[in-house]
């Protein structure tokens, strides 16, 4: 198992790893007309890939926070903060640890520049709800999206703050 930087050459696999993680969690909600765009949104700051057997199997990237709950602000001070963004793993790769390595690599890129890292996840992500309170990340907010989940009802957000 590596958890690496990212490369252009990479986006293929990463494409067909999403595929895989949409179809068995529905994440993302509704599959973008351009994956590769999708995992590469403009606010991203930096992204790592998690490889086993010679395989991308998934990704983590570190992004700008935007819009972030007045309780995720108080908790973190006058601390910069950066958005957890795009952190998957495929079904395929699943079973290993790559999830907790890849969280472990965005605080370690927010560490980096010097800021704590900040994510939300929809409530119905009990897998990523309970990977995010075992690596000890604090939920310090929960409240309404602005979008709508696979049955169609507004999402429903935790807010989580990485470790100090």
């Amino acid at each position: 198992m590596i958890i690496r930087p990212r490369r252009t050459a990479d986006l293929p696999a990463l494409v067909a790893a999403l595929r895989e993680v949409h179809e068995s969690d529905a994440y993302p909600v509704n599959w973008p007309q351009d994956p590769a765009a999708w995992l590469t949104p403009p606010k991203l700051l930096d992204s790592r890939v998690a490889e086993t057997g010679g395989k991308v199997v998934g990704q983590t990237g570190i992004g700008e926070a935007e819009g972030l709950p007045g309780e995720v602000l108080a908790e973190v001070g006058d601390t910069p903060v950066v958005a957890v963004v795009r952190l998957f793993v495929a079904p395929s790769g699943r079973g290993h640890g790559l999830g907790r390595l890849l969280l472990d690599a965005a605080v370690e890129m927010a560490a980096e520049r010097g800021a704590r890292a900040v994510l939300d996840v929809e409530a119905g992500g009990a897998a990523a709800i309970a990977l995010y309170e075992r690596a000890g990340w604090l939920r310090v907010h929960s409240g309404p999206g602005d979008w709508l989940t696979p049955s169609g009802e507004p999402a429903h957000l935790h807010h989580f703050v990485s470790p100090a």
